[in-house]
């Protein structure tokens, strides 16, 4: 059965505002679900870890039911694998530091320029302190996808990591992950995924995937603000983390520095709920397509996801359409309509003769919500040459998003550009 929107966004109270929130990769809107068990922790079940009273131990009952419902998410092994931070740029950069300590002079370290500066800086920044060689994988400009080619000429018996993007958050493209993470492994390097950009769009499998570490954000998947980190059991145990004496020195929890956010984990945990139960409504045809895989709450996750996918990839096909109707628009990115499985429904362009900020500023008026600039992914404006002239305007849909929606935006689109067109009188 697929997804019917209408139904589903009265479950998002922010919707019922009239406005279009074409902003998801900046963060998406929340449903009730999610509101009720923040707000039924603060009231219910707040208090810090590991005391002995009841509060304390419905506390962390919670934080213990949140591991497991995110492992389920990304068919971790298990729970003890899932660490939880304030944001993927955080947990990147304190496992960077641990991941240091087993670096030296000579090593490589390989990043790319498609991703979000959060899965390059905390890389480049531990090289430097450990003498290490940065090796950067380029995109071919005319789709923005990477240069696998590039790649492989960059990984050697030196190569000690490689960190990569599931999907870029500035063009939608998807990386070939399993495939970058066996070519990683080939040579001996852990490999690094970010998933932040990926993780509303379609099931991820850390299992299939085979790789070392994947991180994203709650708040990009219907939740509070909120990081998510997997690691592989082994190096978890293995490495050194970064904590005060009294913390654990078992893992997860030697990576989770002081109190976490315990009301924004409830809220994690609301989001997992929720699509759950979105698996439940809407996932019945791709049931069959991961029977014997998962059981539980694990397959009605890949059920929800799979049926998110499909969904969204018939939005990405009204949008790109409607959008090329546009003089003089450009868009970034794969359009190629036989492609559009290598693409999330995030889609940046540019406007003749206006600036990104203004497209923004005057869809915003309107009611329409998109972004603009670089998205954090410097690399990527950079390379394309869109730095020094305000970067591009950003669409990012998802599945509680609506053709109708797609509509406004176009008609925005439509008299921006016909304004820009005109011709201004003498003064």
């Amino acid at each position: 059965m697929p997804i019917n929107a209408t139904p589903l966004r009265a479950e998002f109270p922010a919707l019922s505002s009239g406005r279009a929130y074409l902003d998801g990769p900046g963060g998406t809107q929340v449903p009730r679900q999610v509101i009720d068990r923040m707000v039924d922790y603060l009231i219910d079940k707040n208090a810090n870890h590991r005391g002995a009273f009841a509060t304390s131990q419905a506390s962390d009952a919670l934080i213990l039911e949140a591991r497991s419902a995110f492992a389920d998410f990304i068919n971790a092994p298990g729970d003890g694998e899932i660490i939880f931070g304030p944001n993927m740029t955080g947990l990147t950069l304190s496992i960077s530091r641990a991941l240091a300590l087993d670096l030296k002079p000579g090593d490589e370290v390989v990043v790319t320029r498609l991703d979000h500066n959060a899965n390059v800086a905390p890389w480049m920044l531990i090289a430097r302190d450990r003498g290490c060689t940065v090796r950067q994988v380029d995109f071919d400009v005319e789709d923005c996808t990477l240069r696998l080619d590039q790649l492989d000429q960059c990984l050697n018996e030196r190569t000690k990591l490689v960190a990569v993007g599931y999907a870029s958050n500035a063009v939608g493209t998807i990386n070939p992950v399993a495939e970058i993470v066996q070519k990683a492994h080939r040579v001996g390097a852990l490999c690094y995924v970010d998933a932040v950009h990926y993780a509303p769009h379609g099931p991820i499998d850390v299992q299939a995937l085979a790789c070392d570490f994947l991180v994203f954000s709650v708040y990009k998947i219907f939740g509070p603000h909120l990081g998510v980190l997997y690691g592989r059991r082994d190096l978890l145990s293995r490495l050194q983390a970064y904590k005060v004496r009294p913390a654990s020195d078992v893992p997860p929890e030697k990576f989770e520095t002081g109190t976490q956010n315990h009301e924004g984990i409830a809220g994690g945990l609301g989001a997992i709920e929720y699509l759950a139960r979105l698996g439940e409504r809407f996932g019945g045809e791709h049931a069959e397509r991961y029977a014997g895989q998962f059981a539980g709450r694990r397959l009605l996750l890949k059920q929800a996801m799979g049926a998110i996918r499909a969904y969204e990839s018939e939005l990405t096909r009204s949008l790109l359409p409607a959008l090329e109707s546009i003089s003089g628009l450009r868009i970034y990115g794969i359009t190629d309509s036989r492609a559009l499985d290598r693409r999330t429904p995030t889609v940046s362009f540019t406007l003749p003769h206006v600036p990104p900020r203004r497209v923004a500023e005057e869809l915003a008026q309107e009611g329409i919500f998109v972004w603009d600039g670089n998205y954090y992914a410097l690399d990527v404006t950079e390379r394309l040459d869109l730095e020094k002239t305000g970067g591009m305007v950003r669409v990012g849909l998802v599945h509680y998003n609506t053709t109708s929606e797609i509509e406004r935006l176009v008609a925005g689109l439509q008299q921006i550009s016909a304004k820009a067109a005109t011709p201004r009188g003498p003064g």
